[in-house]
């Protein structure tokens, strides 16, 4: 199985407002870059976004590293809210519906397509691929303001 690390970053400009998403695709030796935004948005959409957009560019089932500095992105998968997402009728621990749903169940679904695994990254910190996607996110904002 092939080795594929994303990096994902959203922003948003106001909460909710313009937001922007930034995914760096690493495959070998190679990068890719992609970023998009939103008129009206929020900082979590934004964040699953990046995620979702470097997922379905793989064309095939993938070992992936996910780096994120999103916590509601890395937790949801790795503390199992998800999967009680699922079994509990996309209801949360308080018996709402969870926010984001339709992209969660996309997430989801593209999950299990591949082997990920999620990590977290401080965000705005020194690590130059998420400084990056933080950039290629606001750049988006900038090109829908």
């Amino acid at each position: 199985m092939e080795k594929i690390i994303i990096y994902t970053d959203g922003a948003c400009s106001g909460n909710p407002g313009p937001g922007g998403w930034g995914t760096i695709l690493i495959y070998k030796n190679k990068q890719k870059e992609m970023s998009g935004g939103k008129k009206e948005t929020t900082n979590n959409v934004m964040e699953l976004m990046a995620v979702i957009e470097g997922l379905k560019c793989l064309k095939y089932p993938c070992d992936v590293e996910i780096y994120s500095d999103s916590a509601y992105v890395v937790n949801a998968f790795n503390q199992n809210w998800i999967n009680s997402w699922l079994k509990n009728g996309w209801k949360n621990s308080n018996k709402e519906p969870v926010k984001n749903k339709e992209m969660w169940q996309e997430l989801y679904e593209l999950t299990q397509i591949h082997k990920v695994k999620f990590i977290k990254v401080k965000g705005h910190s020194d690590n130059e691929y998420n400084n990056r996607c933080d950039e290629l996110a606001r750049n988006a904002i900038k090109q829908i303001i």
